[in-house]
């Protein structure tokens, strides 16, 4: 087998794994962050989504050599040491939650719409979730929640000079 060096939530780690594993059992059994879950296994219910170099990507159907030298995010590494990223605060003042499963991914699929599109649109925020699964149905809150963290975004961002961009994730 080969190293492969993979930074993850800022912390670089060295994984003696086949390189086709797929980074979601290497996040899991090998490094112990268990937040991203497990549900189709094959890239279509969102479960799974991480970050990778910002972009969110299916970690089943990404192997770990793909990722190597790459940055991972996951969402234990969304929130900035004990405050929550605006998202994780919205999702719960709007009560979005309900078994929770599909929550990681939908978090990180949100994190990176308003990386990109800090006031998205309904079909801006449509288009970023799909491919998101929720089996309990709360798309319409997941909605709310993610209009309501762009708030917090452009709260955080109210102090900025004009023509610069602070990126909040």
């Amino acid at each position: 087998m080969t190293i492969y060096n993979i930074e993850v939530n800022g912390k670089t780690h060295q994984l003696d794994v086949a390189g086709e594993m797929p980074l979601l059992w290497a996040l899991r059994d090998i490094i112990g962050l268990v937040g991203t879950k497990y549900g189709c296994g094959i890239g279509q219910c969102g479960a799974c989504t991480v970050h990778v170099n910002d972009n969110p990507v299916r970690s089943c159907s990404i192997g770990v050599a793909a990722v190597a030298g790459q940055s991972v995010r996951t969402i234990e590494g969304l929130a900035d040491g004990t405050n929550l990223h605006p998202l994780q605060q919205a999702w719960i003042d709007v009560d979005v939650a309900q078994c929770g499963y599909c929550q990681a991914g939908q978090l990180m699929s949100a994190a990176a719409l308003l990386n990109k599109i800090p006031q998205p649109t309904d079909a801006d925020i449509d288009a970023a979730m799909e491919g998101n699964y929720c089996r309990c149905g709360t798309y319409n809150r997941i909605r709310s929640a993610i209009h309501t963290a762009a708030g917090f975004v452009d709260a955080s961002l109210a102090d900025e000079p004009p023509g610069q961009k602070r990126v909040v994730v």
